[in-house]
C-alpha cells in the first residue's frame, strides 16, 4: 500500500502555508505504509497536472490533498467538488478563471471516495475540532480535488481520494482580528488520523 499526500505552496499573500507546514512535519511511512509527499502549484491547471504525473509515477492506493482555509476554525473534511473554478484572487500566476468548468462536458460533481464521517471521527477523539465541509469553494482547492476525482474515475484506477481543508496556523493570525487558527501539532496530527483511518478502511475491505 501507498499514501500520496499533498499541500499547496503559499498563496494570496501569505509566506507560508498551513497545509504545507504540517505535510513536512508527517512521517515517511505510518503504520508500516510509504507517505509520499507532494507540493502542488497554487496554479489553476498546473495543480492537475501535478496530481496526474504522481498518479502516474506513484500508482497510490490513497490520494489525501490538503489546501488552508483560513476563517474556518476546525478541520474540514470536503464531501464534493464541482465543476467550476471561479476565483475571487488570482492564483500564484496570476489567473483569476470565472465562471469556467474544470472539465469541459465533465460531471457536474465528484464525491470524495474517502471514508470521510469515520475521518472526522477519528480527529475528534483525538480532541481536534473537525467537521464534514459540502464545499471546497471554487479556487485552487476545489480545482484539485475534482481533477483527482476526475482522473481515478475516468482511469479506472484502484485508488481512493480526497481533500481536506486545514485553518491557519496562530501566527498567520496576529495581525487578522477575530480569525479562528489551529496550533501546527494539532493540524499534522489531525492529517496522520485521515492517513491512519484511510489505510484501516482499505485493509478491512481486503479481509
Amino acid at each position: 500500500m501507498k499514501i500520496v499526500v499533498t499541500a499547496f505552496e503559499p498563496f494570496g499573500g501569505e509566506v507560508i502555508n498551513p497545509a504545507n507546514e504540517a505535510l513536512q512535519l508527517l512521517e515517511e511511512e505510518v503504520q508500516g505504509v510509504k507517505i509520499v509527499k507532494l507540493v502542488v502549484p497554487t496554479v489553476f491547471g498546473k495543480a492537475i497536472n501535478t496530481i496526474e504525473a504522481i498518479l502516474e509515477k506513484e500508482k497510490p492506493n490513497v490520494v489525501i490533498c490538503i489546501g488552508q482555509a483560513g476563517g474556518r476554525a476546525d478541520i474540514t473534511v470536503e464531501r464534493i467538488a464541482i465543476n467550476i473554478d471561479d476565483a475571487k484572487m488570482a492564483d500564484n500566476e496570476g489567473n483569476m478563471p470565472v465562471d469556467k468548468p474544470i472539465i469541459k462536458d465533465g460531471p457536474a460533481a465528484y464525491f470524495s471516495t474517502l471514508p470521510i464521517k469515520k475521518i472526522v471521527e477519528k480527529i475528534k477523539d483525538h480532541g481536534i475540532p473537525a467537521s464534514v465541509s459540502n464545499s471546497a469553494g471554487t479556487f485552487v482547492c476545489n480545482h484539485l480535488m475534482y481533477g483527482l476525482l476526475d482522473t481515478i474515475d475516468k482511469q479506472k484506477l484502484n485508488t481512493i481520494g480526497g481533500f481536506i481543508h486545514v485553518p491557519y496556523i496562530p501566527q498567520q493570525t496576529l495581525e487578522k482580528i477575530n480569525t479562528p487558527s489551529m496550533s501546527l501539532e494539532d493540524i499534522t496530527r489531525a492529517i496522520r488520523c485521515a492517513i491512519e483511518v484511510s489505510i484501516e478502511w482499505l485493509r478491512s475491505k481486503k479481509l
